[in-house]
């Protein structure tokens, strides 16, 4: 019998609230719960839209990137727990209850090392499955996400006229941190942004997990890799959230700049392989083509950025860190995102 039935009923003796995005209106709270008998379980309470607004809103409709249902139908979904166990990935044992305008999912509370934590090696090995997973035929479901990379990305909340303001790039942390020659590439970059999107949009197709980076994923002491978060799931390019995992990594400092191109080619090649193992025999250069151009996605993460860059203090993750080292780390990674970027437009058009 399931661990979560054997909890139903049994008294709670502690809670303690998980990190969680708070601007998104679907989640209204993600708690870990410690019963009587000390086991402990995962609990993730959802909010249909109501009146919200802003670049978070909640959706009732399907296909929307935020639609406020789509966890539960993730977690109901056998078909796709399988294709993921076949993979030698885990999408966490849940129960669902409904009422009309909420949901709670009570997920077993996986432990084991944090994908902050991972070594190269496991960076490969979880691409590797992911790939697996992805090179797998797929169903098509009604309540999966369409155009996420262009809805989600043009949708922020941006200080887009800092682009182009003299003093906001010449602040001491940008002038001092940034490569020289960032703003000209990102300036390309915004000129190119919806040929980027465009080709992302007209690449091979997969089912995506389209939150995929390091603090999704634990790996148990058993080696099993688990899955978390997957209320953007849906339609995306063959390759697009390899091009969403390796850069996060790097900009919340849960892997050196100075290793990208090492994370980014280890990531890839093992991505691939594990396309290969399932059976994909498509080409892999439409592939990488995904992964560069996906970069996209961060237009709007430059202007942010000069927007906070005169804050007294600075944090990644939910963590204070070092403000030099922070805008040092993230502006080598967007100039190699907007490296990325420019490469998949040139190959593109060859």
């Amino acid at each position: 019998m399931s661990a979560l039935l054997l909890m139903t009923g049994h008294p709670e003796v502690g809670t303690a609230t998980l990190r969680h995005n708070p601007l998104n209106a679907v989640t209204a709270t993600v708690e870990r719960i410690t019963y009587a008998d000390g086991r402990t379980a995962v609990r993730k309470q959802l909010q249909s839209p109501a009146d919200s607004t802003g670049p978070w809103a909640a959706s009732t409709d399907p296909r929307h990137w935020n639609y406020w249902r789509r966890e539960l139908e993730v977690y109901r979904d056998d078909e796709l727990r399988g294709r993921l166990a076949n993979a030698g990935l885990v999408l966490p044992e849940a129960q669902v209850e409904e009422w009309p305008d909420g949901a709670v999912l009570l997920m077993e509370d996986i432990g084991g090392t944090s994908g902050t934590q991972f070594s190269l090696a496991e960076h490969a090995a979880l691409t590797r499955a992911f790939g697996r997973w992805q090179g797998q035929p797929a169903s098509e479901r009604p309540w999966m996400s369409t155009g996420f990379l262009r809805d989600y990305s043009t949708t922020r909340d941006v200080p887009w006229h800092l682009l182009t303001d003299d003093a906001a790039w010449q602040q001491p942390l940008i002038r001092e941190t940034w490569p020289g020659q960032l703003r000209e590439a990102w300036t390309r970059l915004m000129a190119q942004r919806d040929a980027l999107l465009d080709l992302v949009a007209s690449l091979p197709r997969a089912t995506c997990h389209l939150d995929f980076w390091v603090s999704n994923v634990i790996q148990r002491p058993s080696g099993e890799l688990a899955l978390f978060d997957w209320a953007f799931t849906g339609d995306g390019a063959l390759g697009e959230d390899i091009g969403n995992y390796i850069p996060d990594a790097v900009f919340d400092m849960f892997w050196p700049v100075e290793r990208l191109p090492e994370l980014a080619e280890t990531c890839i090649a093992n991505y691939l392989d594990g396309l290969h193992e399932a059976g994909w025999r498509g080409d892999p250069d439409q592939v990488r083509l995904a992964v560069m151009a996906s970069g996209v996605k961060y237009a709007w993460l430059l202007p942010g950025l000069l927007g906070r860059a005169s804050d007294p203090a600075h944090n990644a993750y939910h963590r204070q860190v070092d403000s030099r080292r922070l805008f040092h780390q993230r502006g080598q990674a967007l100039m190699y995102v907007a490296d990325w970027c420019a490469e998949a437009l040139s190959r593109a058009r060859r």
